[in-house]
């Protein structure tokens, strides 16, 4: 067994005679400065008070055999499943004592961070091959559920062996820290095997890798990422406490100069202007609600003056603005692709209003060119299509937790889908009606046949049961197949189609209600994880950021890494300033631990004042934050020992027997009670949410 603080003196021995390593010395430097620290007021329990321990761990994640654990394990999966089983028969006790323990005892290692990123990966591999092979749908269905199953019992082994600091530390990197699926294989593989990628941007030794939390999301893993493990790291992470440099595929203003590692953040001992805090998920989504009720305004005070002198100083602020919001939008995909973009509840009303935009943008300029009016103005007809859609947006930011939303965004996928194939059939019987009209005669205003305008009018009343003077007139078409038609395309949109779409919506908001708490957390999950962005861009509000890129991207090429991020970090300062100083007093007052006190300077009084106390009851949630003191856990230890309580795992209880005739040293009590804290903050933490 290898003394730790002996490794780690020999690492700080070999940084003196490695250039490389030297460098990677002064990021972790910078970590100090930008109060990226371990030893933290506002976590409570034990941990390590050198955070370079913690940095130094994380380096030695190249030299894990990721490679040969994503087929080890995938060759564990197949030989274990063979036939369909559903999920809840793998949870079950039976399965859980022949198939899932023993390959969670088999697999676990303590020093393999990589083991649920591995777990993943096979996770995502078996759900696409079961699209492509029919016949082993269900198998492969299977398999990727126990994938699952062996992730989340993974994640809850390295949770529960590893409290404190150091536990959330390493717990965090088990879900955020990059890997690359060719890891460890040999040369001859990766010339091979690897498939081209464009683009491959350089990050120092960052290119080609994935997080497991977000394979976690491309799978949409829900119960993995619904476990307490992963709920308390994306908490964290969701509120900035919890900090890493995120990996993505493509940056649209890419400054990779600095590579901070995973590591907790206390804002005590940061800097007034950390411009890094831009990219914190809860802070981000302020942010962006600022700027779409920005982007908002701009366009209801465009549309109610758009026959009034204002329109030509609204319009074009409007226009340049939006601008610089699609920018942002486009980034927000290429960074991670459209898979895991369109997580995110709003994706398609984005995606709608972009498009109405452009349509207006060209419409507008041809206006613009031709000389016309506002009052005739095609483009400003376009622009007036996007209220509803900017209206709903609105709603689905301010409350993207509400299982009505939730519910929504999933049925308009089903709606859309279906709707495509009906709309596809509608085309087949529209054109053979149309051209059964062209052999009966001309469908000119001279005669009584219909024209093709009326013709597909009427398909479109039949289909949403609103009239019936299709089928009357379907002889003017052939007096045998126009009434052959019409009747069948009545049957088919008007019965069958209602009948399989109500089925359909209906049975997918039963399933999302029935585990709501699943889909809520994993919209939550989407949102921690798309708020930590990785492009410089994002830190230009718009249209700053339309700036940004005609000044600071040609300057890349010209100028050293060192000095493009200079300047870049102090541009951001400078657009960002009011910004930066209201983050730096809101987290000295909210990352505190401590009890805010009653008789707290007059001038910090709307920073410490909490709605929530106002209220008869607001003692039922204070009795649960106060930190317990050491007397009082003692004698809650004496009187009922952890080490006895049954533990439910699954539908089996396991019971814990306690150990006879060992005293407990005093570095085993402290580690007891902060245990016992621990439990209390992720009771606290899971009761919140």
């Amino acid at each position: 067994m290898t003394d730790p603080s002996a490794e780690y003196g020999r690492s700080r021995m070999s940084l003196e005679d490695d250039p490389e390593l030297v460098a990677e010395a002064e990021t972790e430097a910078d970590l100090e400065d930008a109060g990226l620290l371990a030893s933290s007021d506002f976590f409570s329990g034990p941990g390590p008070t050198n955070f370079g321990e913690i940095v130094g761990r994380q380096n030695n994640h190249q030299q894990l055999a990721v490679f040969m654990g994503i087929h080890r394990i995938r060759r564990l999966v197949i030989a274990s499943i063979e036939d369909p089983y559903s999920a809840e028969q793998l949870r079950g006790p039976r399965m859980n004592k022949l198939i899932v323990r023993p390959l969670v005892e088999r697999l676990y290692d303590p020093q393999d961070l990589s083991l649920v990123y591995c777990l993943l990966v096979n996770r995502v591999q078996f759900l696409r091959s079961q699209t492509s092979r029919n016949v082993q749908q269900s198998v492969m269905l299977a398999r990727a559920a126990l994938c699952e199953i062996l992730a989340t019992k993974v994640l809850r082994k390295f949770d529960e062996e590893n409290s404190g600091l150091q536990g959330l530390l390493l717990v965090a990197n088990v879900l955020v820290a990059g890997f690359d699926p060719f890891q460890g294989a040999s040369a001859d593989i990766h010339q091979t095997a690897r498939l081209a990628q464009w683009p491959v941007q350089d990050r120092g030794g960052h290119e080609r890798k994935l997080t497991a939390l977000e394979l976690a999301i491309l799978a949409e893993s829900k119960a993995f990422l619904a476990s307490r493990a992963c709920v308390r790291i994306v908490n964290a992470i969701y509120e900035g406490r919890v900090t890493f440099t995120a990996l993505s595929f493509m940056d649209i203003l890419p400054d990779h100069y600095k590579h901070h590692p995973v590591a907790l953040y206390d804002p005590s001992k940061a800097p007034m202007l950390n411009h890094y805090r831009l990219k914190v998920p809860q802070l981000r989504n302020i942010i962006e609600l600022v700027q779409f009720l920005t982007l908002a305004v701009l366009y209801f005070m465009a549309m109610a003056h758009r026959n009034s002198p204002w329109m030509d100083l609204l319009e074009p602020v409007f226009s340049i603005y939006t601008l610089g919001w699609i920018v942002e939008f486009i980034a927000a995909i290429i960074e991670h692709g459209w898979a895991v973009h369109s997580q995110s509840l709003w994706s398609f009303l984005d995606v709608a209003f972009v498009l109405i935009f452009c349509c207006y943008g060209v419409t507008r300029l041809l206006d613009i060119f031709l000389e016309m009016s506002s009052a005739y103005s095609y483009g400003l007809d376009i622009i007036c299509l996007a209220a509803p859609i900017l209206m709903t947006r609105l709603a689905f930011t301010i409350m993207p937790d509400n299982i009505v939303f939730i519910s929504l965004h999933a049925m308009l996928k089903d709606f859309f889908r279906l709707n495509f194939l009906v709309v596809w059939c509608f085309a087949g019987f529209s054109m053979s009606l149309i051209w059964l009209l062209n052999e009966s005669g001309n469908s000119d205003a001279a005669t009584d046949n219909p024209s093709y305008l009326t013709t597909v009018k009427w398909l479109i009343w039949i289909w949403f049961g609103l009239d019936a003077t299709g089928i009357e007139k379907s002889t003017e078409f052939h007096f045998v197949f126009g009434p052959l038609l019409t009747i069948s395309f009545a049957f088919l949109g008007n019965i069958l189609f209602l009948t399989i779409l109500v089925a359909i919506l209906t049975n997918t908001f039963s399933n999302i209600i029935a585990d709501a708490d699943a889909e809520i957390q994993f919209r939550h999950t989407v949102l921690a994880f798309q708020g930590v962005k990785s492009d410089s861009v994002f830190m230009y509000p718009p249209p700053f950021n339309i700036l940004a890129l005609v000044c600071l991207l040609p300057l890349k090429f010209f100028v050293g890494p060192r000095l493009f991020h200079s300047i870049n970090v102090f541009f951001i300062r400078i657009i960002n300033l009011p910004t930066l100083i209201l983050i730096h007093l809101y987290e000295r007052r909210s990352f505190n631990a401590k009890p805010r006190s009653l008789t707290a300077s007059w001038w910090w009084w709307p920073f410490n004042f909490e709605f929530r106390r106002f209220s008869p009851h607001a003692d039922i949630d204070a009795v649960f934050e106060v930190e317990l003191p050491d007397a009082l856990l003692d004698n809650l230890e004496k009187l009922d020992p952890l080490e006895e309580v049954g533990l439910l795992e699954g539908d089996t209880i396991v019971h814990k027997i306690p150990s006879v005739g060992i005293t407990n040293t005093a570095r085993e009590n402290e580690l007891q009670r902060a245990q016992m804290r621990l439990r209390t903050s992720r009771t606290t933490n899971s009761s919140s949410i």
